[in-house]
């Protein structure tokens, strides 16, 4: 335990890809940070990376729902293919610009992690410098769907498909992980849809090689209410927002990791329980 004269713990958070179901991250930082948790490092990918750059450039978890229920921002990520067969992502780039204007990660006030994937290399890169625009969008491209992003003559896309869960960047230089994966998959009994059954392929593909990153985080937190969500069903934001918050709060209340966390954090309300 530290006291008011010592270092805080330094914490990361890890944030999974999920398309709309990312909300949920939001829900679990809203009440994690309602508690006196603060974060010194954030990974993420895909739509978790989206997540991680705005809670680091200063906006609330609320501030930023509302942003995705006025704005197109998901909306523009969501696939819609043209005569070529993709269509480019770069669309979304200006409101990304709108929101974050200083495009850079260094003046970000909290330090982040983007993973994407090399997809002429075939290799997982993470980003922690260059145009912060370009690689969240880069994160973000579905192969298939949309064109790869361009950076440094190297194509880059989504980078769920080697890691969507990248707690890697975390480890070593944090004292506590806490993960936030928003894919849990559900048992089910019929499939209604061609999208439906191409979104519980992908779940079960990033489940299979879920532990080996599980094991690194000291806590994980995993909302099991998302999967009737499918990763597009852009107007159920608040919905999956609120979901992340049981979730998150249910956490605090039963996992002793995060009970000792909080308690540490807090000696005056610990102090004024007893």
């Amino acid at each position: 335990m530290y006291t008011e004269h010592q270092t805080p713990p330094k914490i990361g958070l890890a944030l999974s890809g999920g398309g709309i179901r990312a909300v949920s991250h939001l829900g679990v930082i809203q009440a994690l940070t309602d508690h006196g948790i603060q974060f010194s490092h954030i990974s993420g990918t895909s739509a978790g990376a989206i997540a991680a750059a705005f809670f680091a450039e200063g906006y609330s978890p609320r501030d930023f729902l509302k942003i995705i229920t006025e704005t197109r921002l998901f909306r523009l990520l969501r696939p819609s293919l043209g005569h070529t067969g993709l269509v480019s992502i770069l669309n979304a780039r200006f409101l990304l610009n709108r929101y974050i204007p200083h495009n850079s990660f260094e003046k970000l006030k909290i330090k982040i992690t983007i993973a994407a994937v090399d997809f002429g290399e075939g290799k997982l890169v993470y980003f922690t410098d260059g145009e912060l625009d370009l690689i969240i969008l880069a994160a973000c491209c579905l192969p298939g769907i949309f064109k790869p992003i361009i950076i440094n003559d190297h194509m880059y896309v989504d980078g769920g498909i080697l890691n969507n869960f990248p707690v890697e960047p975390l480890v070593g230089n944090c004292d506590l992980i806490i993960g936030s994966f928003c894919n849990h998959l559900p048992s089910v009994t019929n499939i209604k849809s061609f999208g439906s059954m191409i979104d519980r392929a992908a779940m079960i593909a990033i489940n299979a090689s879920l532990d080996p990153h599980k094991k690194l985080c000291d806590v994980i937190i995993e909302p099991h209410g998302l999967g009737g969500y499918g990763i597009f069903d852009t107007e159920a934001a608040e919905e999956i927002f609120l979901i992340g918050y049981e979730e998150g709060l249910k956490a605090i209340k039963s996992n002793e990791v995060l009970k000792n966390l909080i308690a540490e954090l807090n000696p005056a309300k610990r102090l004024g329980r007893r």
